[in-house]
């Protein structure tokens, strides 16, 4: 091996073990590695420009807008709503359905917001009909990635996938040529959930269940220290009121500016303000006789200026949210967004104390309570997705037949292959802009820009395995001694085996991104044909069953379901396990 080989294996490995050890987000690991490999010369000018010419990132970015125009215009809710009605209150039925509407939708529309939109109403119905939210959010975003897997466009692991075939010369992908396989994919997986996962899904709490349910009946107060209040320079633990339950003193004011000490040391003065947390028993143990105005200050010496009524949600930190990386205690939420944080679910642990100075991440779930038209301000934020109600804003229902529209045309175009895929991507997201389903700002929003990157720093990695022939000099070292890797029916189940641990620890798309090239150089070098290879990498690179954090779906409802990293394990390994074996035999037979 020449010295280009080796540095390129060494930042290999560097780049997996960032991704695993999160040191960094994966979108600056893979251009950091992108970047280094141009500085040293490993990639010239003209390779390292040809990676920003494979369509998939556009094209991912035009699905992007698709799902969002019709998650703007209220096409998904409805379908959930439509859900929701024949869903019924049986655990089976439920599951079925579910997992049948969820599997469909995902095939045609990026299967990320699918699960975002189906959450809230899956945990609305648990509640409804007295049913355990985690027998059904886990195999709602198995659904949705078996789904994903029947078209090209289901996934972006599909179009990475194809995208890199095509650039290296193989006929490009069909809109509907991976249907075969993944609707197998579909009914093993219906199957198994329904008569052997189902029995290994956990009964988990979620965060809110913590929390008496009539939580959302409590009472934010003002109230100012008078001249007869008992708290005239005392600390709050020296006052009868600090033994009244469901009773607390949030804030505290003083000439207009808040008194960022905490209230335990804070030694009250003439004219102060307080905000105040009760519920109606901290009300009555208070004195009064049935209102905060009477009981407060009657006996205590506080004079009530307003009172608003508290709701309690739960929310999940998105990818993208200006709250990843912070604490609790920097992002300062009382007086951001003048709500109140009373628990985090993190990695299968739900913390109601001591949770400020824990850094958030994506995924996590957080308990908010506040006044409804302050969380209604934080969810238009996008800072998190709301689990409590399925939408905040506005939905333009009127344009409906435009989103529907824009993608029933780009799929029989591209079924057809009237055009080359990327163009028939940006005519529908541009017609979703035209007919104002949604505006510029909003799609530019909707495209996870932190994904986008990524692919291509890993498009980058890919050109130099090919660039420095590190994968033709280990597969001519492997061949001359395992003749048996020229079987196909091995390389098949070695390449998916490889691909399908690898997306257990890293992004999927990272991974589709950086084997495919491998599986299409293996099969060049064997002299046989790429294409079944390829397949392998599209359907292991999605089939990310059993941890919460190779796939998106799969984090988005670890911490909604308050589940643990084991119960992916143990639901997930053996559907993988199936699904491997099954593609041992298939793909060879249905792409021979």
């Amino acid at each position: 091996m020449d010295f280009n080989q080796i540095f390129v294996c060494i930042l290999l490995i560097f780049v997996f073990v960032a991704f695993v050890k999160e040191w960094f987000s994966p979108d600056l690991v893979a251009m950091g590695a992108f970047v280094l490999l141009i500085g040293i010369g490993v990639l010239d000018e003209k390779t390292a420009l040809a990676v920003f010419s494979n369509p998939a990132p556009i094209i991912i970015s035009c699905m992007f807008v698709l799902s969002a125009a019709l998650e703007r215009t209220g096409t998904i809710e409805a379908l959930g709503e439509w859900f929701e009605k024949i869903a019924g209150s049986r655990e089976l039925r439920v599951l079925f359905v579910l997992m049948l509407v969820v599997a469909v939708l995902s095939a045609f529309v990026n299967n990320t917001p699918v699960v975002v939109v189906f959450m809230p109403i899956v945990l609305a119905l648990a509640r409804k009909h007295d049913l355990v939210a985690s027998r059904f959010l886990i195999p709602l975003s198995y659904a949705a990635i078996v789904g994903g897997t029947c078209t090209i466009i289901g996934t972006s692991t599909n179009l990475v996938a194809s995208g890199i075939a095509k650039d290296a010369g193989l006929n490009e992908f069909g809109m509907f040529e991976v249907t075969k396989l993944g609707a197998v994919f579909v009914i093993v997986t219906f199957f198994y959930m329904l008569f052997i996962g189902r029995k290994l899904l956990p009964d988990r709490v979620t965060l809110s269940t913590l929390f008496d349910s009539n939580q959302n009946k409590e009472f934010f107060t003002t109230a100012v220290v008078s001249e007869s209040s008992e708290l005239l320079g005392k600390k709050l633990a020296d006052t009868s009121l600090s033994k009244i339950r469901q009773f607390r003193v949030i804030e505290v004011s003083r000439r207009g500016k808040k008194i960022d000490s905490p209230i335990s040391e804070v030694s009250f003065e003439l004219g102060d303000q307080l905000l105040i947390k009760s519920r109606i028993e901290g009300v009555v143990d208070a004195g009064g006789s049935g209102g905060i105005k009477i009981g407060i200050e009657s006996r205590h010496g506080l004079q009530e200026l307003q009172t608003n009524s508290a709701v309690l949600i739960e929310g999940v930190i998105g990818p993208g949210s200006s709250l990843v990386g912070k604490s609790l205690e920097e992002l300062k939420l009382r007086k951001r967004y003048d709500v109140i944080i009373l628990a985090l679910h993190r990695r299968g642990v739900n913390l109601r104390d001591k949770f400020e100075n824990v850094k958030l991440a994506f995924g996590d779930t957080i308990l908010v309570e506040g006044a409804p038209e302050k969380i209604s301000a934080l969810s238009q934020e996008r800072d998190f997705i709301n689990l409590s109600q399925s939408n905040c804003r506005p939905l333009r229902r009127t344009k409906v037949p435009f989103a529907v529209g824009a993608l029933i045309l780009f799929m029989i175009l591209a079924s057809f292959k009237v055009a080359p895929l990327i163009f028939l991507a940006l005519g529908a997201a541009l017609f979703t802009l035209f007919s104002r389903c949604l505006e510029p700002s909003e799609a530019y929003d909707s495209i996870d820009w932190k994904v986008i990157f990524m692919i291509f720093g890993m498009l980058g990695l890919g050109a130099a395995l090919q660039k420095v022939e590190l994968i033709q000099f280990l597969t001519d070292n492997l061949t001359g001694s395992a003749i048996f890797l020229k079987n196909e029916y091995v390389l098949i189940a070695l390449i998916y085996l490889v691909t399908a641990v690898l997306t257990e620890l890293i992004s999927n798309n990272a991974v589709a991104a950086l084997l495919t090239p491998v599986a299409i150089t293996v099969a060049q070098t064997l002299e046989i044909d790429p294409r079944p290879l390829v397949v392998a990498v599209m359907f292991a690179a999605s089939a990310s069953f059993s941890t919460p954090i190779g796939y998106q779906t799969n984090t988005y409802i670890y911490g909604a379901g308050g589940y643990k990293f084991t119960d992916f394990t143990k639901v997930g390994v053996p559907l993988t396990v199936i699904l491997w074996i099954i593609s041992i035999f298939l793909i060879p037979l249905m792409w021979s």
